[in-house]
């Protein structure tokens, strides 16, 4: 489905977002990724889901990226005898590893883990970080701590520990599980939640065994820390601003999720901004003003994809949401300052023969008319490479690997389009031609770039660039289509 934007939108699937008429509404709104949520609804309500996507997918003839995004360890406090209680600044507080109903001087904390790593004056948040509190004294199953911030706490609470890198596994018992499930239903990216070091990504991948590719969330003080590593063992990266937020000063956001984004870029991997985008959706059929620059600076950023999560999961105006995403990413990018950031943002970085031919696609584009750059894609790294260089032309990516075609309706500007077997440079021509005419990307009379690797359908083997006209598609007219 081709779009007037490069970047892409990603929604969440929930109960406001769960048949076929509302999830089609969400694809020709404009979201080209849609992601499940694996801390929310059974496998049975998944694998609907799932089903529905890809048969609009069928339907429609438009490869979509389908995310399965795993719940993560989620650190909770106990209950309360009375459900809740109200914590004044200054107060003692206790947590500790009694299997007993809390009150207000005390309440579990079932986490083990968390006493061993726990150090005299680190802060735990509790509820999105509206409680804060400081440790004075802490042992093996307990935590003395003062109220440095009071309010309401009540049963299960979520508890975050910035100052301290957690003994913990990325991946519960669920998440083994539901990671399995997902990727026996055919999911493109499984998105592996509290990530803290590369380590942790080397035991997803080991567990999806090449199935799917994996996205780390960026949620952590210690993934900011570790990035550059965690980069480099990841698919694709997702900033996570929501705990991220709560764990660190919000100040310290923005920046960090500016750097984030640049490294994603320079590595060719594909980056999410996520999270509270356009929160007031959720309940209002407008957003603010503040959310509309937030969308907008993520798009000026050059990031390959924004989020949305409650407002299309759960909320009133699911579509709506949508439909404001895609609008404002339309005008962001008609905007000529946008154009001038992200050029400023390129840089030379690949020393390859495929980094060569696609920053000179990308060059001969700006410099010449040309329509398109079409290039042809066994793993999709040639495809990620284009998309790097930002051209100011539409990116056509030509896969005879469906695989391939719904992971890279991830990354920035990638128009993706299933063709058969290639196995001459002549007919990948003609099949790049067709596609850019047939798809209204260019006209008959027109001119595209076509970049390929001989022999095809090898992984890392571009090494060829041709600029070709658009009637060579009448020329061949008794050859396949390739």
């Amino acid at each position: 489905m081709k779009r007037e934007r490069n970047v892409k939108i990603v929604a969440t699937l929930g109960p406001a977002s769960n048949d076929y008429e509302m999830i089609l509404a969400l694809h020709q709104a404009g979201a080209d990724v849609f992601r499940l949520n694996m801390s929310h609804g059974d496998h049975s309500e998944i694998a609907a889901r799932h089903a529905i996507i890809r048969k609009i997918e069928k339907d429609f003839d438009s490869p979509i990226a389908i995310i399965a995004d795993l719940q993560g360890p989620k650190l909770r406090v106990g209950i309360f005898k009375n459900g809740e209680v109200e914590l004044e600044i200054g107060a003692n507080f206790r947590l500790d590893f009694l299997e007993l109903e809390g009150d207000a001087n005390r309440v579990t904390l079932p986490h083990p883990e968390i006493f061993q790593a726990l150090e005299v004056g680190a802060s735990l948040l509790v509820n999105d970080g509206k409680i804060r509190l400081k440790i004075k004294t802490c042992g093996s199953d307990f935590a003395d701590c003062i109220v440095e911030a009071g309010g309401m706490i009540s049963n299960r609470k979520g508890v975050n520990v910035p100052d301290v890198l957690l003994p913990l596994k990325a991946l519960s018992e669920k998440d083994r599980l539901d990671l399995e499930f997902a990727c026996n239903l055919g999911v493109d990216w499984i998105a592996l939640s509290f990530v803290q070091r590369p380590e942790d990504v080397y035991e997803a991948r080991a567990l999806v065994n090449s199935r799917a590719s994996v996205m780390s969330k960026i949620e952590k003080p210690a993934a900011v820390d570790a990035f550059d590593e965690i980069l480099k063992v990841s698919d694709g990266i997702m900033v996570a601003r929501g705990d991220l937020g709560v764990e660190l000063p919000v100040q310290a956001v923005p920046p960090i999720q500016k750097q984030l984004v640049r490294k994603c870029r320079a590595a060719a991997k594909p980056v999410i901004v996520a999270t509270q985008m356009l929160e007031s959706m959720i309940e209002s059929p407008m957003p603010t003003r503040a959310e509309v620059s937030d969308v907008a600076n993520s798009i000026y950023e050059g990031t390959d994809a924004i989020m949305l999560s409650a407002e299309s999961a759960a909320g009133d105006y699911p579509v709506e949401a949508v439909t404001t995403m895609n609008n404002v990413a339309i005008e962001v990018e008609r905007d000529p300052t946008y154009t001038d950031i992200i050029e400023a943002g390129r840089s030379v970085l690949g020393k390859s023969v495929a980094d060569s031919i696609v920053a000179a696609a990308r060059e001969i584009a700006e410099t010449t008319d040309i329509k398109a750059i079409a290039c042809f894609t066994f793993s999709g790294t040639t495809a990620s490479l284009t998309a790097r260089e930002r051209p100011r032309v539409p990116i056509i990516a030509l896969t005879s690997n469906i695989d391939t075609a719904r992971r890279l309706s991830l990354t920035w500007g990638t128009n993706c389009v299933i063709t058969g077997p290639v196995d001459r440079f002549k007919m990948a021509v003609v099949a790049a031609v067709r596609a850019a005419v047939s798809q209204g990307f260019a006209d008959e009379s027109d001119q595209i770039a076509v970049t390929a690797g001989v022999p095809f359908n090898q992984a890392g083997t571009t090494n060829i660039l041709r600029v070709a006209p658009c009637e060579e598609r009448l020329i061949y007219r008794s050859e396949p289509d390739g």
